[in-house]
């Protein structure tokens, strides 16, 4: 079970508790996306990158987005999002198509065949997640399940990629 580990005085504003949470989420949210990383990277046919994946789960809620457009949400530059897109195009997992109503504009979207990897990617993190996560009490996962709820609440909406507002 967690426990919040507070550590002195609170470094910002707050109380000492919500500064102490902030300490333990800054500290927990890079392990988890370590786990989350090579799960996804475990997908040995695959051969993606995480930058690769983010491009296609974006794609993925996003059909038709821009390059820049992808670029800005996944944080790269233009030249590099070009470069990437480029790279899952020539492996059949991203369409370029012609924007019918601005003619230089290129639209994205995910193929069948980068769907279908992605959710397989996304379907053995989550079993591995859920592997982890059982050994736990019903009682702690309840108490998990409430605190991730609370914590999307506290970080606020997010906009319809996904991102926070």
């Amino acid at each position: 079970m967690l426990t919040i580990r507070s550590r002195g005085r609170p470094g910002g504003e707050g109380t000492p508790v919500a500064a102490a949470c902030a300490r333990q989420i800054l500290e927990l949210v890079p392990r988890a996306m370590r786990f989350l990383r090579e799960e996804m990277r475990s997908e040995r046919g695959a051969g993606l990158s995480v930058p690769q994946f983010r491009v296609l789960a974006y794609l993925a809620r996003t059909p038709g987005a821009s390059l820049s457009a992808l670029a800005g949400f996944i944080g790269i530059s233009g030249p590099t999002a070009s470069t990437m897109v480029g790279r899952l195009v020539r492996r059949g997992l991203v369409m370029r198509t012609g924007d019918p109503e601005e003619r230089r504009r290129i639209m994205l979207t995910v193929t069948p065949a980068g769907s279908a990897l992605l959710e397989r990617s996304r379907a053995r993190a989550r079993a591995r997640m859920t592997e982890l996560l059982s050994a736990l009490t019903e009682a702690q996962l309840a108490s998990l399940a409430g605190g991730l709820v609370i914590l999307e609440h506290a970080l606020g909406p997010s906009d319809a990629h996904g991102a926070r507002a």
